[in-house]
């Protein structure tokens, strides 16, 4: 790596140095206002006089944020593993919507060019970049995927035997439970402790389920508590480190290693 695509590499995908840092505050900032102007912007009692105020600010945080993407593109050294990552799709969804609005012109376009305009809203996730705490909530949840995917299965299976029990029980008696998808919704909203009370059993059997369903839905959510909890102590151990493999963009590197531990690259 070049030594100017080095230091820049440095400064926009690092935060241990004092540019880097910087570099993350300017665009946490820059986020902040970005969403600040899509929410206000949304407001129809704002006087048309502010129109171009709102158009100038949209376009100068759009340019600036598609100058980052280049660069972030052209100082990797596999530009593709970036563009298709997760942190490349939502840099590409930031500065998108605004440039499909010149696209869609027309009076009979206008719905599709505000709906466009307010998904910048999504520029939000990336802030998950420059937050260190985030990346330690994500890699709890990676490593726990396959225990909250187990836990979601069983929920799924609890929610459809209890949905069609109650379809059964109540079905006579009840123009709630008229049907097992029916059923399900109120299984669901019963078993995550929502309980709108859009549907109730009515009969004896149905009210001692639903107690039953009730009951099981406070011990089942503090499951996926505890799973995650217990990944976030293990992650929250390791020494925090923003070092990014100019070659994988891995991250997670010991502060004295010299290269990748993922693809041998030199981290310089």
């Amino acid at each position: 790596m070049k030594p100017l695509k080095r230091r820049l590499h440095e400064i926009i995908f690092e935060a241990d140095t004092k540019l880097g840092k910087r570099f993350d505050i300017f665009l946490i900032l820059l986020i902040l206002f970005s969403i600040v102007v899509v929410i206000v912007e949304s407001d129809e009692t704002i006087l048309p006089e502010h129109d171009n105020w709102f158009v100038i600010a949209e376009w100068t945080v759009t340019l600036i944020f598609t100058f980052e993407y280049f660069i972030r593109i052209w100082i990797v050294d596999k530009p593709r593993k970036y563009i298709f990552s997760f942190f490349g799709i939502i840099d590409l969804l930031a500065i998108l919507p605004t440039y499909l609005g010149l696209v869609f012109g027309g009076t009979q376009m206008l719905i599709v060019v505000r709906a466009l305009r307010l998904v910048r809203i999504f520029r939000v996730l990336k802030l998950t970049r420059y937050v260190k705490e985030a990346s330690v909530l994500w890699s709890a949840l990676v490593t726990s995927r396959s225990k909250i995917g187990v836990f979601l299965f069983v929920v799924l299976i609890l929610v459809t035997i209890l949905g069609t029990v109650m379809h059964i029980v109540e079905n006579p008696y009840n123009e709630g439970f008229r049907s097992i998808p029916q059923s399900l919704y109120w299984a669901i909203v019963t078993l995550t402790t929502v309980g709108y009370g859009d549907i109730a059993p009515v009969t004896v059997l149905g009210k001692f389920i639903a107690g039953f369903i009730m009951i099981t839905g406070y011990a089942i959510l503090a499951v996926p508590t505890g799973i995650v909890t217990s990944e976030l102590v293990k992650e929250s151990r390791k020494p925090l480190n923003t070092r990014v493999c100019p070659s994988c963009l891995e991250e997670g590197h010991d502060y004295e290693a010299a290269y990748c531990k993922y693809c041998g690259q030199a981290l310089g």
